[in-house]
């Protein structure tokens, strides 16, 4: 990658923070007391008790616990870990807690204090944008494959980088139009779900900052998705990449550290694999995924789809030509000077201008070309 784009990767990742990263504090020698407050004595009912309040987003809770005292700190803490982690979306829209106690031995007044980076309107206003958005963008029909792939691009497409450093969540996204990594993820996380798609949200780092994206369970394999990577910063309206969509853990790891590895799904297997296999297995939905498979440009790994002569070329720009594109990605056999003379035939199809960008195939000798042109 060019100087630019590195520039740009800095821009794109700066300040991006994790909310599970932010102090916890908890205050034993404040003294609360309260009265008409809940009983709780399990360690499911402190749990779920916990996850109520924080799926409301209660500032504060008080109950009574009825108990063995002496383990209420730890199991306290325990109890409030597991509310969140069961719960991803709540995990990370949870800005701080505390909580204290008092009492005896088997028996104590026990206030939690939260506070939250979204509030419970405004949760509810995520959940009600996400369900107009996906009964516009799912069809009768899809595929598991393609709500993902919708899903991926409406996000990219609609949402830009909060290069302020100052928006974090869902909500920040969809009633401003940008936030940091955060809330790209959460907003994935929320939409994915709601379809129906098993997914989880990943801390790390990528280019030397905090960083969160997805993980994505497809026919029981697991892929990462970085919606925030693959939206161009500055943004760059009705641009939407997929270098970072659907990857195995190989393939992610090139600029990407998830920590606490042994918390996540591994990712075994590059997705074009997967899908090429749908594509082979044939069916009634061989379409829908030859479609996706050439959308996402995965044809250029196959070494007999490489154009290597002008003929062939031309033959596939008439072919976009006819849907209306204005553009072509491939697959070249040959070096850039052969290409221009390759694309000086194209003149003849009555275009006006063309240009082109390409680099090297990954393990390969040949190009990836990309043209562009007017007509």
């Amino acid at each position: 990658m060019g100087k630019n784009g590195k520039r740009v990767m800095t821009l794109l990742l700066a300040g991006c923070l994790i909310a599970a990263w932010l102090p916890r504090t908890v205050d034993l020698d404040q003294l609360y007391a309260a009265s008409g407050n809940s009983e709780l004595s399990t360690a499911t009912d402190l749990r779920q008790t916990l996850l109520n309040a924080m799926s409301q987003r209660t500032e504060e809770l008080v109950f009574t616990y009825k108990g063995n005292v002496k383990g209420l700190k730890k199991q306290l803490q325990t109890s409030i870990d597991e509310a969140m982690k069961s719960d991803p979306y709540i995990q990370y829209t949870v800005k701080s807690y505390a909580f204290n106690y008092k009492g005896s031995n088997t028996s104590a007044e026990v206030n939690v204090t939260l506070s939250y980076r979204e509030t419970k309107a405004q949760t509810d206003y995520v959940n009600q944008k996400v369900a107009n958005v996906l009964k516009e963008i799912i069809k009768p029909g899809m595929t598991s494959h393609e709500k993902v792939k919708v899903i991926h691009d409406w996000i990219v497409l609609n949402l830009s980088y909060d290069t302020s450093l100052k928006k974090y969540t869902a909500y920040d996204g969809l009633a401003t139009g940008s936030t940091v990594c955060q809330g790209y993820s959460l907003l994935a996380y929320r939409m994915l779900e709601r379809v129906g798609i098993e997914n989880r949200i990943v801390e790390g780092t990528a280019g030397g900052q905090l960083h969160a994206w997805n993980l994505v369970k497809l026919d029981g394999k697991w892929y990462h998705m970085d919606t925030t990577w693959d939206d161009p910063t500055p943004d760059r309206k009705g641009i939407v990449s997929h270098s970072y969509y659907l990857l195995s853990d190989k393939e992610m790891a090139r600029d990407h550290v998830w920590t606490g590895n042994n918390k996540y799904p591994v990712a075994s297997a590059p997705y074009r694999d997967a899908l090429l296999q749908l594509v082979k297995a044939g069916g009634s939905k061989k379409e829908a995924y030859e479609k996706l498979y050439h959308a996402l440009e995965y044809s250029l790994y196959d070494e007999q789809d490489a154009v290597k002569e002008r003929k062939v070329l031309k033959t596939k720009v008439q072919t976009v030509l006819k849907d209306g594109g204005t553009s072509l990605t491939f697959r070249y056999k040959g070096t850039e000077s052969s290409l221009i003379e390759d694309l000086q035939d194209l003149y003849q199809l009555g275009m006006k201008s063309i240009s082109y960008f390409v680099s090297k195939m990954e393990g390969t000798t040949d190009l990836r070309v990309k043209i562009t042109w007017a007509l």
